[in-house]
């Protein structure tokens, strides 16, 4: 029984500090703000309560303090009414503040980010709602293409979401070029270099990538850029080496292997592709990403579920079980 009578004490002292910390917070904010506009009557009577809970805060009783923080709000309420924010204001500051914070999270530091097809397939799934680092190679303008600084540059191996590339939709209009819509795919090929494929296998500057079939059945999608395709074929399954980083991939065994003759990436630009090779459309058929597009790297997933088992709308339990629990928390290789 004195052990919680303690514990008790302890959190109604705690409870009291963060109560008083706010009013003394309120009190000195309007004393300052409002000085010319109060009697020096009342400035005096304030500032007095403000010492007598300053010095009970730190040597006064429990009873003493929470008497002293009562008289405080009692005076404000009294005389300053006029001059505090009400609950609705300091709610809503409070969401602005928390919004702010979001937002500025969003525009500079991290962004969550939906997979929407499966061109990237077994890396990333269609369903897998992962986090992209906007701070991995640069600090961007929000809102545009524009870089105010950089940090650093993409890799080879690397997996980047990045606005698809205006000038391969000339029809669409400034807004919908400038707010286009986000691509994401993995680095093959860095600026200046020569890259070439040749049945299926990578070549940087006449060397091969190295690259290994696993004997392991898998499937992947039929279509990979069209959402919401759950179609399943058989597919191979490979592992592949980018500067000493493996990640697997999906070829399909019934489409013709794929040739790719040698082009030199201009400065500035990077050559993508999808894991899921022939169902992603990708550098091979519509050029080079320019840097000013790359919005970040990709991370971790932080939530994943499977939509060819229906929504809410087809019931809670089959929501439930498109859950992909596994998926939480795993790295994008």
């Amino acid at each position: 029984m004195g052990i919680f009578a303690s514990w008790h004490a302890y959190r109604q002292r705690q409870q009291s500090k963060a109560e008083a910390k706010h009013l003394l917070a309120e009190a000195k904010r309007i004393l300052k703000k409002k000085r010319l506009r109060i009697p020096e009557t009342v400035q005096d009577t304030i500032s007095a309560h403000v010492a007598v809970v300053e010095a009970t805060r730190k040597s006064g009783t429990l009873d003493e303090f929470r008497a002293a923080v009562r008289s405080l709000d009692d005076s404000l309420a009294e005389h300053l009414a006029y001059a505090r924010k009400s609950q609705t204001r300091q709610y809503a500051e409070s969401i602005g503040v928390a919004l702010g914070v979001a937002l500025l999270l969003r525009a500079f530091v991290v962004e969550a980010f939906q997979i929407p097809s499966g061109s990237m397939i077994p890396t990333l799934e269609v369903g897998d709602h992962i986090f992209v680092s906007k701070f991995a190679y640069s600090i961007g303008i929000p809102f545009s293409n524009s870089k105010l600084a950089k940090l650093g540059m993409p890799h080879r191996g690397d997996v980047i979401v990045f606005k698809f590339p205006p000038d391969q939709v000339p029809s669409k209009t400034y807004f919908e070029r400038l707010f286009g819509q986000d691509y994401i795919k993995r680095v093959v090929g860095l600026p200046g270099e020569t890259i070439e494929i040749r049945h299926n296998e990578i070549f940087i500057n006449g060397q091969p990538m190295a690259r290994q079939q696993e004997s392991v059945a898998c499937h992947s999608t039929e279509s990979g850029e069209v959402e919401d395709s759950f179609d399943r074929r058989p597919c191979e399954r490979w592992r592949e080496r980018l500067d000493g980083k493996e990640h697997a991939l999906h070829q399909d065994p019934r489409q013709e292997p794929f040739m790719y003759a040698p082009v030199k990436i201009p400065e500035g630009n990077y050559f993508v592709m999808g894991d899921n090779r022939d169902n992603s459309k990708d550098s091979r058929y519509w050029g080079f990403v320019p840097f000013e597009l790359i919005k970040g790297k990709a991370l971790v997933i932080w939530w994943s579920r499977d939509p060819s088992k229906g929504g809410l709308f087809e019931g809670l339990r089959n929501w439930i079980d498109s859950i992909q629990w596994r998926r939480f928390g795993k790295g994008v290789e």
